[in-house]
């Protein structure tokens, strides 16, 4: 069992810098570097997978389009929503891609249930769905045996630019997000339990909050 994950609380910060950063961190991360999640949220952006195709962005407007190297279509991210980057050595965790979704999978749909909505996965469309809508994206990148990118979680955010696109690369997808479901909740908390979860399915011993920045 890996001992401990590192968490960094980042805040909010824009987008590419993250993204960037994660890419600089997988590829000069030796084998002897500890796991990391980095929680953030960012300012309104559309991001678009290596399979992204342009008629999925219907009207993107003033909201940035940025293309990115993690799996899958078209998603959304902006204020309210609570994203998590997996930046881990997943050779030594020992799980296969289609392992460690699932795992992440489990995470989410565990942490609503902690607030008492059901929540599924689909087999043939990666992500956490309430009643059919989705409230949970996934998309990773594996490069030399670690991932990056991760899961967004629609905590409480403005759902109007989901209708700019057809998310995940689906016609007329519903979008949901937890405070329809769970009423008056704490962003702070949310992401505390997302930490726990994370901890629990993908085997670690236990967490640390970790301190400095990114660059």
């Amino acid at each position: 069992m890996p001992g401990t994950l590192g968490f960094r609380e980042l805040g909010t910060m824009a987008y590419e810098p993250v993204w960037h950063a994660m890419q600089r961190f997988t590829n000069e991360r030796g084998t002897s570097a500890d796991d990391e999640v980095w929680l953030v949220e960012h300012p309104p952006v559309f991001t678009q997978g290596q399979a992204g195709k342009a008629e999925h962005l219907l009207l993107p407007g003033e909201i940035p389009v940025v293309k990115v190297d993690r799996g899958g279509q078209v998603t959304y991210h902006g204020p309210g929503q609570l994203v998590a980057y997996l930046l881990l050595d997943v050779r030594k965790l020992g799980f296969g891609v289609r392992e460690l979704v699932t795992r992440m999978e489990t995470c989410l749909i565990e942490l609503l249930a902690s607030y008492g909505v059901t929540a599924a996965a689909k087999p043939d469309a990666p992500g956490v769905y309430v009643d059919g809508a989705k409230i949970a994206s996934l998309g990773l990148r594996i490069r030399h045996g670690c991932s990056f990118h991760g899961l967004a979680l629609n905590v409480d955010m403005d759902l109007a630019p989901f209708r700019r696109i057809n998310p995940c690369g689906y016609a007329g997808l519903a979008m949901t997000q937890l405070s329809e479901h769970a009423g008056s909740i704490e962003f702070a908390e949310v992401s505390a339990r997302l930490r726990a979860q994370l901890v629990k399915h993908l085997d670690y011993a236990e967490q640390t909050t970790l301190t400095g920045g990114i660059d």
